[in-house]
């Protein structure tokens, strides 16, 4: 509790010395630590901006020094906002935005929108559901491009992993805002060719004589399995793989039984739902994205074009 309290002091501490200072703070530092925060690295931050990696990095350390903070710390091969950043952070989103806003005002250009705008989805989503939407709004915004950053994994959106997020989850942090797009179902399916071969298993007794294809190694797919009513073992398993993407060719190449959305499936060739009498799975799709970042019209025109085509998919 006492470290929380000393955080939370800290970061007082930095947005009243930032206060005092933003008269003389000079913009191009700040954005230099916008953009890379935002991209992660300074080289991919330095490309952005057209400017040199070591006049960049500069302009971090001068703002460092001026701030009295560590701003970054590696991680890996990546720069990672510190908790001392991320309280500037916000501040320096809302004056990118409004910086943005003018510049296109002044040249008479206050409804372009264009940018990088960057979505995680996991990876069945971002294979088979959002090419289409991209393309659809890529004739509407040709100015912005869209980054899909593919993973099974809950983006970070405080840290800016990502602008917005597709998840199957509700978001409980307070400085997200979540839009719940619709329900989706999911149930289980063989190729044609496995159907013809080893027979169309349609209770959930029958799954025990047949093999599946898994989705982990640590048992959790075999544990949702039984959850589902399925009498499996680790013995029914002819192919594993956390890629659902490759599950699915895996299932198509007639390797076993394996579990899809059933709006994929149904614009899949040559595989068949089996298992009919197991209910299928329902689970949500939430749009995701920071307060902040909803201030930021690009950001703000993909959220709505996504709500929209996700709704109607």
């Amino acid at each position: 509790m006492s470290d929380m309290i000393s955080l939370q002091k800290g970061i007082d501490n930095i947005l009243k010395r930032t206060t005092i200072i933003q008269k003389r703070m000079e913009w191009n530092h700040l954005r230099a630590f916008l953009e890379t925060a935002q991209t992660g690295s300074l080289s991919a931050a330095a490309r952005r901006l057209e400017l040199s990696q070591p006049t960049l990095g500069r302009q971090v350390d001068a703002l460092e020094r001026q701030l009295g903070i560590t701003l970054f710390e590696r991680v890996g091969r990546h720069l990672q906002v510190t908790d001392a950043g991320l309280a500037l952070l916000e501040h320096a989103r809302t004056m990118g935005a409004a910086a943005d806003e003018l510049s296109l005002a002044a040249t008479g250009q206050t409804q372009a929108v264009e940018g990088l705008v960057s979505i995680s989805a996991t990876d069945v989503v971002a294979a088979y559901i959002l090419p289409p939407i991209v393309a659809r709004l890529q004739t509407e915004a040709p100015g912005i491009v869209v980054e899909i950053v593919s993973s099974n994994a809950i983006a970070d959106l405080r840290r800016r992993e990502a602008d917005i997020a597709i998840r199957h989850v509700r978001p409980e942090q307070p400085e997200l805002i979540g839009r719940l797009v619709r329900e989706v179902t999911a149930s289980f399916f063989a190729s044609e060719a496995w159907v013809a071969r080893y027979g169309h298993p349609r209770t959930a007794a029958e799954a025990a004589t047949h093999r599946f294809i898994g989705a982990d190694r640590t048992g959790g797919f075999l544990e949702y399995a039984r959850a589902h009513g399925l009498p499996l073992n680790e013995a029914n398993f002819s192919a594993v793989s956390e890629n659902s993407v490759v599950n699915w060719q895996l299932v198509q190449h007639g390797l076993g039984i394996g579990v899809m959305m059933d709006e994929i499936a149904a614009g899949t060739r040559n595989v068949v739902r089996v298992l009919d009498d197991v209910p299928p799975v329902r689970f949500p799709i939430w749009l995701v994205t920071h307060r902040e970042l909803r201030t930021a019209r690009r950001i703000r025109v993909v959220f709505d074009r996504l709500a929209v085509a996700l709704g109607s998919s």
